[in-house]
């Protein structure tokens, strides 16, 4: 049996728990460390517990899934918020040699994160200071790219005056230093790949945009690699929290000796040129981006493919890409240059012609698209599809679809279906109450239904948290019986592990099983 080592990048569900449900479908062997020692949110991990952890389980391993992040950090908040001495990450990096010289035949899938600059006033997982100073921070990282690519108007010049009047020095420089540090470590990744010591890269572009801090970071890593010639070995794409399961599913790929071909059909004709809320390129390009790291290839015919994938997509971008609220408050193109019905028509052929049929919901950020989703319970839809994602953003859902997707497809074309099938529903069904009821309805309700009776908020439900994780839990309960009508699933564990509403996890039972 194949042992995979795994380091994930944080303690949350989507980076702990969903390559482990994806594992559970399979043959390989995949290990994580425990929870506990793994930081949470704005406290990082101990760095001497992951390195005797990683030491020790990668002597015997044939491959390691390495968060570099969580090694040099402690996690992807950490990673925004420390003081590292450069002796401290080296000394974390040389953790990887080490392996490599204990195992050599060990191979290591890393990604590390470009950091981000959000584009708003909110330190929840930035520096204090983020809190009044984060929309000026973005803007002079956008102002200070645009004007080096293609020069400023007056008033963006003007803007770009404002802003460094408005940011204190030392907060400027406590914010440039860190970037130019962590900066380093991606450059000194790339040297390990062609060093040798690391096998394949992601550098996932986390919260990014067309200008600002990332993408010019972002060409300066692209620089490096062409002078490497590395193209094959370092990708660098939209993304951060489904890197672990696209690399999982890449293993399971490589171990396998399966290359899925992945036909892409659309919900609307705008929809593969459209550039995604919080990322900086085409859709179209994005899906290449990701079928490509996992292993996969695009085909222009449905008639070979293993994977059938639907894209509901937008018909405008950034930020006129409509979030959970009102259906009748969205932009227009969602009622005329988007087709739901088609989609879901084809989709339910597809299905009675017993093909494999996954669906990335991204037409809407953070949770699925109701009026989609409520035509397929109502033809019964969502009883059949084989994978399905509509979380947090378009590279989120991207990748975990397209892990579920190559998992999956690869028993259910070889007649193995039966094999899997209770763990792929498992995840499939998580995915469906999470996307859907949560973070598309009950997020809501409980926002504005119960928050208020326990004097708790959004960003902070510290004192009331087991009631409200309990009113989630009954309120995703009635969402199964009622919307979804699955009598035999029931939710339990429901929690709120940064103690915020945000993202949740919770355990699905099937009652007959």
């Amino acid at each position: 049996m194949t042992k995979i080592v795994f380091l994930p990048l944080d303690e949350r569900p989507c980076n702990y728990d969903y390559p482990k449900q994806l594992a559970s479908m399979t043959e390989l062997d995949v290990v994580l460390p425990q929870r506990e020692i793994l930081g949470k949110k704005k406290l990082p991990a101990q760095f001497s517990n992951i390195r005797d952890w990683l030491v020790q389980e990668t002597r015997s391993a044939d491959y390691l899934i390495l968060s570099i992040d969580m090694l040099v950090y402690g996690g992807i908040v950490p990673s925004r918020l420390h003081h590292l001495s450069e002796n401290e990450w080296r000394q974390a990096l040389n953790v990887i040699r080490e392996m490599k010289e204990n195992n050599p035949s060990l191979k290591i899938y890393a990604f590390n994160l470009i950091m981000r600059a959000p584009a708003y006033n909110n330190s929840e997982e930035e520096p204090a200071y983020y809190s009044k100073f984060g929309r000026a921070i973005y803007r002079y990282g956008w102002l200070m790219d645009k004007k080096d690519r293609e020069g400023l108007t007056k008033i963006e010049r003007e803007e770009q005056d404002k802003v460094v009047r408005e940011v204190p020095d030392e907060i400027l420089r406590d914010f440039l230093n860190r970037r130019k540090m962590n900066a380093k470590i991606n450059h000194m990744s790339i040297d390990l790949v062609n060093g040798g010591l690391i096998d394949f890269l992601i550098i996932p572009l986390d919260d990014n945009s067309k200008y600002g801090f990332t993408s010019k970071e972002q060409r300066t890593l692209i620089f490096n690699i062409e002078e490497k010639n590395l193209f094959d070995k370092v990708h660098i794409y939209p993304g951060a929290d489904e890197i672990g399961c696209t690399l999982l599913a890449r293993v399971f790929a490589q171990v396998n000796n399966y290359t899925p071909l992945i036909h892409a059909r659309y919900s609307s004709t705008q929809g593969p040129l459209i550039i995604p809320k919080y990322e900086d390129r085409s859709l179209n390009e994005s899906l290449k981006a990701h079928v490509t790291a996992i292993g996969g290839i695009l085909t222009d015919t449905s008639i070979s493919a293993d994977v059938h994938l639907f894209i509901h997509s937008p018909a405008v971008g950034e930020t006129e890409v409509a979030e959970q609220g009102p259906y009748d408050e969205r932009h227009r193109s969602y009622f005329s240059e988007i087709n739901i019905r088609e989609i879901v028509h084809v989709m339910d052929y597809l299905l009675k012609e017993n093909k494999f049929v996954a669906l990335a919901d991204v037409a809407t950020c953070n949770g699925s698209d109701r009026a989609l989703m409520k035509l397929m319970a109502k033809i019964k839809l969502h009883n059949r599809l084989h994978a399905y994602g509509g979380w947090n953003t378009s590279g989120n859902t991207m990748g975990t679809v397209l892990a579920h997707g190559i998992i999956g497809s690869f028993y259910f074309n070889r007649n193995l279906w039966e094999k899997v099938a209770n763990n792929s529903r498992k995840f499939y069904t998580t995915r469906i109450i999470e996307d859907w009821g949560y973070q598309a309805v009950v997020r809501q309700e409980v926002v504005k239904k119960d928050l208020p009776r326990y004097s708790a908020n959004y960003f902070n439900i510290n004192g009331a948290q087991k009631s409200i994780e309990a009113c989630i839990q009954e309120r995703l309960n009635n969402f199964v019986n009622s919307e979804l009508q699955w009598k035999d699933v029931e939710v339990s564990n429901v929690q709120l592990p940064w103690k915020r509403m945000f993202e949740v996890g919770f355990q699905v039972d099937f009652k007959n099983t």
